[in-house]
């Protein structure tokens, strides 16, 4: 990273989980990053203060009709999705934070990347639903992607300056969700609440809910066959309740190597921000093994969670299946947060889609999107919505 320039950041989902965290590192690395531009869904009272805060030259609002009281601070507002494309493309921009959640993510990522920006990837789901899309995008543009879910930076931090010849496998840590312990026949009568009691991050709802069925974990090993140009027998889940280690990476030679912290998603991104440097004041706690121990680790039960094995298969299969299992498991979420189905209901329902649309073709952005809505319309369909 060059010195003496202040680089301009965009954060799409600036009101989020990660996107407030990342305006937290933004504040105390003023010298080196400026918050260029910011989106959010439709915390319009947020992002009003955060503009306020931080003065970009750009804000946005997904949804649109949302009230703003647009304000002085900010010299150019935008409203409707398009708002997340023009933030990614802006000149003033070199490092864009994706922190969207869902396959609303994909457009932002690939007008970035076919600009030479470097993306900060928070939005998992957009490398799961249009990996290869996304990393011709990047090989065009001449852009680079450096991922912010701790798991994959974990690998990134390890195999930083290493060839992909040299790395056996990886293994990336799961907490196991609040469900961990729990039987089948306690799983059939989880809720909402207790579905969104994580042991041990703070995230916002969709995410919780994909961690407490291990949606999440699949949709991790996916990203990582794509960041990381592996294969999927190299790529393994191991779950690790103290969310301590947050990935191991085995070399040929038989040497491990694991990145390990306290769980907080401050690291990653600040670590996203100046790969391949490191930088003090990254906000966390200096770690202590002692107050960590003991450190343990299990294997994944892939029976009792259903959507993991989904999700990696489907990603196997390749075409549409990933973005058939990130498009049906973001709709059975959001009715399992409205209340209108079970949490037994989320595997069922993607399996039914994976099994109707599966097959569908995925090789432009335009069949992806085909496939997306399809599989959204699929699981509306199964519960009469």
């Amino acid at each position: 990273m060059s010195e003496g320039r202040v680089r301009g950041v965009a954060i799409l989902g600036s009101t989020g989980s990660i996107g407030t965290t990342a305006l937290r590192v933004l504040a105390r690395h003023r010298d080196r990053f400026r918050a260029a531009a910011l989106t959010a869904f439709n915390n319009a009272d947020l992002l009003r203060e955060q503009v306020a805060e931080f003065r970009p030259a750009f804000a946005g609002l997904v949804k649109e009709g949302a009230r703003t009281n647009r304000s002085d601070d900010c010299s150019s507002w935008s409203m409707g999705p398009q708002c997340l494309v023009e933030a990614a493309k802006r000149d003033d921009v070199d490092i864009v934070i994706n922190a969207v959640v869902g396959a609303a993510g994909l457009d932002a990522t690939l007008a970035a990347l076919s600009r030479g920006k470097r993306v900060a990837l928070a939005n998992k789901e957009t490398l799961v639903m249009g990996g290869p899309l996304v990393n011709a995008a990047c090989a065009e543009g001449r852009g680079e992607i450096i991922p912010v879910d701790s798991e994959h930076s974990a690998i990134l931090q390890c195999i930083t300056g290493r060839p992909g010849i040299e790395v056996r496998r990886v293994i990336i840590t799961a907490s196991g969700g609040p469900f961990r312990q729990w039987t089948r026949d306690q799983l059939e009568r989880a809720t909402l609440e207790d579905a969104l009691q994580h042991p041990t991050w703070r995230m916002g709802r969709k995410i919780t809910v994909d961690s407490a069925t291990l949606a999440n974990k699949a949709l991790e090993v996916i990203e990582a066959h794509f960041l990381f140009g592996l294969p999927y027998d190299k790529i393994e889940v191991v779950v690790h309740p103290q969310s301590i280690v947050h990935s191991f990476v085995e070399f040929v030679d038989g040497s491990v190597l694991a990145q390990v912290g306290v769980p907080s998603m401050e690291l990653p991104v600040l670590y996203a921000l100046t790969h391949p440097e490191r930088v003090s004041d990254s906000g966390v706690p200096q770690f202590d093994p002692v107050a960590a121990s003991p450190l343990t680790f299990e294997p994944l039960d892939a029976e009792r969670f259903p959507a993991f094995a989904l999700g990696v298969a489907a990603g196997r299969k390749g075409g549409a299946a990933p973005a058939i299992f990130n498009a049906a498991n973001e709709a059975a979420v959001a009715l399992f947060l409205d209340g209108r189905i079970s949490f037994r209901d989320i595997g069922p329902t993607i399996s039914g889609a994976l099994d109707v649309l599966g097959s569908m073709p995925g090789g432009s952005r335009d069949e992806l999107v085909a496939a997306d809505a399809a599989a959204r319309r699929n699981v509306q369909a199964r519960f009469g919505c």
